[in-house]
Formats: structure tokens, sequence, C-alpha cells
């Protein structure tokens, strides 16, 4: 991977990115992804975040080899501290849990002037994203589930909106699923939940053999009912 040939899971996030935009990479690494996007003609700018030392040198030593560092500005920093207000009209924070990047977004709130389009793409955890765009004003546009490398990715594509406008009354189900994955269920959708189900029974059977308390009984109970909707989404 580099900047002229990019992961499957990176050219995802890089093909929801509009003609023209400033953006910010959180978690850069080696700023593959706006080094790509500059050399390519797709961005007017970027600042390509790095809270690690040796990411960061590695990012900058990109930028610099490719002569680029006028437009792909490298920053060290934790989060949104490397951008302004209104500096950049797209945030992009990917590889990372969905818990890490719903606290980078709360934590940067006041970063998010001017902020047109969120792409995130979490390791895990997608459902923490989505709830926090729900109560934060943010609607979900488009989610990508994909494999690559025997892992299975999501990436969710976000603007300013209805927030609402995605779910349905089945809400808390698609903020779990996804709702748009949940209609197209494609391979990698139906081999991430089909995982999780036998995640989940292995952990119904730890149940089983602990001393039945109410705690025990109501999570059980709990995880009875998950398992018996997510297969029949699943299924159908």
């Amino acid at each position: 991977m580099n900047e002229t040939k990019l992961s499957k899971r990176l050219e995802t996030v890089a093909n929801f990115v509009i003609e023209g935009s400033r953006i910010a990479d959180i978690g850069s690494d080696h700023a593959y992804l706006p080094s790509y996007l500059c050399v390519n003609g797709r961005i007017s700018f970027a600042v390509a975040g790095e809270v690690n030392e040796g990411p960061y040198q590695s990012a900058l030593s990109q930028v610099e080899k490719l002569g680029i560092a006028d437009k792909v500005h490298v920053r060290k920093g934790n989060g949104l501290e490397v951008v302004s207000p209104s500096e950049v009209d797209h945030i992009i924070i990917a590889g990372m849990g969905g818990a890490l990047i719903t606290d980078i977004l709360e934590a940067g709130r006041d970063k998010l002037v001017g902020v047109k389009r969120l792409i995130l793409q979490p390791n895990v955890m997608a459902d923490r994203i989505r709830k926090w765009l729900l109560t934060n004003g943010w609607e979900l546009i488009k989610e990508v589930v994909l494999e690559e490398d025997e892992k299975i990715y999501e990436v969710l594509v976000v603007e300013r909106g209805n927030a609402d406008e995605p779910y349905s009354e089945n809400r808390e189900l698609e903020l779990l699923l996804g709702p748009f994955l949940m209609q197209e269920k494609n391979s990698a959708f139906i081999k991430k939940w089909e995982s999780e189900i036998q995640s989940w029974k292995r952990i119904l059977l730890q149940f089983e053999q602990a001393k039945e308390t109410e705690e025990v009984k109501a999570k059980k109970e709990e995880l009875i009912q998950l398992i018996s909707i997510v297969e029949e989404v699943v299924a159908t």
C-alpha cells in the first residue's frame, strides 16, 4: 500500500470523499490516504493527524518524499486537536474501534464547525458511533461492509441532516446492525453476524453453567432474544 495503491478498506473510504474537498485524516499513520487523494487531484487540502511519534514521522517523510507538503499538512496531536474550526469540510477517522472514534468526535465537537461530511471506519462497535450520531444531529447516508484479509470492516458516511432519517420503528436493531447494511445483507454482513451469533451462543453456554441468579437469568434471556432476532435477519 502506498500513495498510488490503497488497501480495499482505504479505497472504499477514499471513494466517499467529494472532489475538491478539504479533509482531515485523523490517525493517518503513513498519510497514505491523504497522499493518494492529493496525488490524484481529488482534494484541495488535507491535514494528516497522528498522535504517536513514529507514525507522525512516517507521515512527514511520506509527504516530503512526494513534494506535497504545501497541500498535505502533517500535524501531531490527539484526535481533532490537529484541526481548527472551519479549516476542513471532511473528517475521516479510520482503523480504530467505535468507542475511540466516538470519544474523538465528542471531545472535538467544537472542531466540527463547517464540516459537511464524516467518513468513519470502525473496526468494531459501529453501533456506538451510530448512537452518537443519532443524538448529535448527524444523518447516516450510506454504509458499506467489506471483507479484506479475513477481517470485516464497516464504513459509515455521514452528513448534517435528519439523524432519524435512516431508521424505522426497528431502530434498536438497526443501530446494532446498520439500517442500510440490514437491507443489503451482502456476504461480509452475513459472515460478520454469523460469527457474532456463534460468539453469543458460547457466552450463553457459560450462562447455562453459571449459578442461576436474577442477574444471570436476565442476561440469559436478553441474549436468547438477541440471538433469535439477529438469526432471523441473517436467514431472511
